[in-house]
């Protein structure tokens, strides 16, 4: 079963410095048809003012995951990390016990356009921690590039949930399959372009869960950006 989430029906608020959109319940925007998925609580997608943020903050007992689309965010926390994060990078933070943090446009005249993704961890209380790394195009074109994982596999990202996130880039006409163990789940989220998933066609900035599939087929009608996240 494939369960598709236009990008036009999430939840949206613009703010004058932000403008976002929620696939999940989130702050004031709430549905109770879409609290999440599996352990997916919140796909936010953010465009941000040159120059704006959002102030020091604090998060607990969540692995959150942020990827730039277009512009840099710099990303401040009370762990000590203080970086730069780019298009094709991936940043995992783990709020575990507390973790405070700023997310600021660097720049005073470009937008920064970026998704921050929440997972519910596999048990509260973990000690907070921090990692960034880039995945450079040409490693993730015309395939599925393991992006982060529990066990951090093949140079990937350490999250603390038995998940594991696919980056890819398709090519127009590209296609490339994914088989689902036995009781995972999949969501897909586009970031840009036009993908047929076993015949269902889902575009910029849409959605799709799936359960009940043993395998996938993702073709690209265009040349295509999407985040892949295999489920318990």
């Amino acid at each position: 079963m494939i369960k598709i989430r236009r990008a036009n029906e999430r939840g949206h608020a613009n703010y004058g410095w932000l403008d976002t959109n929620h696939t999940f319940s989130f702050n004031t925007y709430h549905d109770p048809a879409y609290m999440g998925f599996r352990a997916l609580r919140v796909i936010n997608e953010d465009r941000v003012k040159g120059g704006e943020g959002f102030g020091t903050h604090g998060h607990n007992d969540m692995e959150i995951i942020s990827y730039v689309v277009e512009g840099a965010l710099a990303h401040k926390d009370s762990t000590g990390g203080e970086e730069v994060l780019r298009p094709h990078e991936f940043q995992r933070m783990t709020a575990g016990t507390g973790i405070k943090h700023s997310e600021f446009n660097p720049s005073k005249e470009d937008s920064l356009h970026f998704f921050q993704i929440w997972i519910l961890p596999e048990k509260n209380g973990l000690e907070p921690g921090y990692e960034q790394k880039l995945f450079p195009p040409e490693e993730k074109t015309g395939m599925l590039k393991l992006v982060a994982s529990r066990g951090g596999e093949d140079g990937s990202l350490h999250i603390n949930r038995d998940v594991r996130v696919y980056s890819s880039v398709l090519e127009q006409g590209n296609t490339v399959k994914y088989e689902i163990q036995d009781g995972r789940h999949v969501w897909i989220q586009m970031v840009s372009g036009s993908l047929a998933v076993n015949g269902r066609t889902i575009g910029t900035s849409d959605g799709a869960a799936v359960s009940d599939e043993t395998s996938l087929s993702l073709t690209a009608s265009e040349q295509s950006e999407f985040i892949l996240f295999d489920l318990d």
